[in-house]
C-alpha cells in the first residue's frame, strides 16, 4: 500500500496597492504575491525532510517571480506518495527512495483548487532522512514544467476575481451590514491588483466600510478609555485610558467627544501632577499623500483580520481540502 505524506505550505495574494495596470497579461500574472506557510500536521515526515520541501516550495514561489505577504489565502500544496523504497544490494546497504511528488495550487477560503502538477524524484542514502531528503533535492524549482503550471494557475486566480467580481464586493458589502467590518476590508483587499477593473471596483468599495470601521472603534475605545479612567482618576489612571485613545482615527464620527474627554483629563493631570498631560492624539495631518495613507490602514485592517482568522494547520484529505 502506497504511503502518502500531506505537506502544506500556504500563500496569500497580494494586498491593495495603488498601481497602474499599464503592463502586458503576462506581467500582469507576475505581479500576484504570495507566502509560504506550514501546518502542524505533517504526518510521519522528519522535520529535516519537511524542512527541505518547505524550502523547496519558497524556491519555486521565489524563482517564479512571487513575492511575500502576510496573509495566508492561496496555498501550494505538496502531497507526497512513496512509490517506491528498495534497499540496494551494496557495502554498505543504501535506501532508495522514488516519490511521486503532487503539487496543488488553491484557495483556502472558498477552498478552490486553481490546478496541480506532478513532479517525480529519486533519491539515495544511507538512512530514510537523507534518502528523502535527496529524492527532494531533485525538484527543480526553475523548470519548464513548473513555470507553465504556476503561469497557467497564477491566470486562474485572476479569472476567478475577474469573474466573480460583483459577487466578492455585494459580499463584503453583506459582511459590512452585519458590523463584520474587519472581514469585509480582508476581502475587498485581498483583490490583486492586477485584475484592474475588479481591483478598481473593490478599491472603491473600501472608504464607505473603513468609515463604519472606525466609527465603531472611537465608540468602543472611547468607552473603554472612560471607563478605565472613571476606575482610577489618577496620573496611572489617564495613561491606561491614553493607551485606547491612541488607537481612535481622526476622522471617525465621535472624535470631537474624544477630544472633548481628553481635554477633562488633561486638566486633572494637571492639577494632580501640577504639569501638562504628555499625551496628544491623532491629528489630520497636512503636506502628505492622504490617499496613501488611507490605502496603507485599510491594508493594515486586512492584513490583522487575514493573520488572526489562519488556522494552525491545515487538514488535507486526498491531495487537497475537505
Amino acid at each position: 500500500m502506497k504511503k502518502i505524506i500531506l505537506i502544506t505550505s500556504m500563500f496569500v495574494s497580494s494586498i491593495v496597492t495603488i498601481a497602474q495596470n499599464s503592463g502586458g497579461k503576462t506581467d500582469d500574472i507576475g505581479r500576484i504575491s504570495l507566502s509560504s506557510y506550514m501546518p502542524d500536521q505533517l504526518g510521519s515526515i522528519t522535520p529535516a525532510a519537511l524542512k527541505m520541501l518547505e524550502n523547496k516550495l519558497g524556491q519555486i514561489a521565489t524563482q517564479n517571480g512571487l513575492g511575500g505577504s502576510a496573509n495566508k489565502r492561496f496555498i501550494i500544496t505538496a502531497n507526497v506518495v512513496e512509490l517506491s523504497k528498495d534497499i540496494t544490494p551494496t557495502a554498505p546497504p543504501m535506501i532508495a527512495y522514488t516519490l511521486d511528488v503532487t503539487i496543488y495550487v488553491g484557495d483556502v477560503v472558498t477552498r478552490t483548487k486553481y490546478g496541480s502538477t506532478n513532479v517525480q524524484v529519486k533519491g539515495v542514502d544511507v538512512n530514510e532522512t537523507k534518502a528523502y531528503i535527496s529524492a527532494l533535492k531533485n525538484i527543480k524549482p526553475a523548470s519548464p514544467e513548473l513555470q507553465s503550471f504556476l503561469d497557467k494557475t497564477k491566470g486562474r486566480i485572476i479569472e476567478y476575481y475577474n469573474s466573480q467580481c460583483d459577487f466578492i464586493i455585494k459580499d463584503a458589502q453583506a459582511l459590512a451590514a452585519q458590523n463584520r467590518f474587519e472581514e469585509a476590508i480582508y476581502k475587498l483587499t485581498s483583490v490583486p491588483d492586477v485584475c484592474k477593473e475588479c481591483f478598481d471596483k473593490a478599491s472603491d468599495a473600501v472608504p464607505p466600510v473603513y468609515k463604519k470601521y472606525i466609527d465603531r472603534q472611537c465608540t468602543k475605545l472611547l468607552s473603554d478609555a472612560k471607563n478605565v479612567w472613571q476606575a482610577n482618576q489618577s496620573v496611572g489612571g489617564a495613561n491606561a485610558a491614553a493607551a485606547f485613545l491612541a488607537g481612535i482615527d481622526p476622522d471617525a464620527a465621535c472624535f470631537k467627544d474624544v477630544e472633548a474627554f481628553t481635554s477633562i483629563v488633561g486638566k486633572r493631570v494637571k492639577e494632580l501632577d501640577q504639569r501638562e498631560w504628555d499625551f496628544k492624539l491623532k491629528q489630520q495631518q497636512d503636506g502628505v499623500d492622504v490617499q496613501k495613507l488611507q490605502v496603507e490602514a485599510y491594508r493594515q485592517v486586512g492584513i490583522a483580520y487575514g493573520t488572526n482568522q489562519q488556522p494552525n494547520s491545515t487538514i488535507l484529505s486526498g491531495g487537497w481540502l475537505y
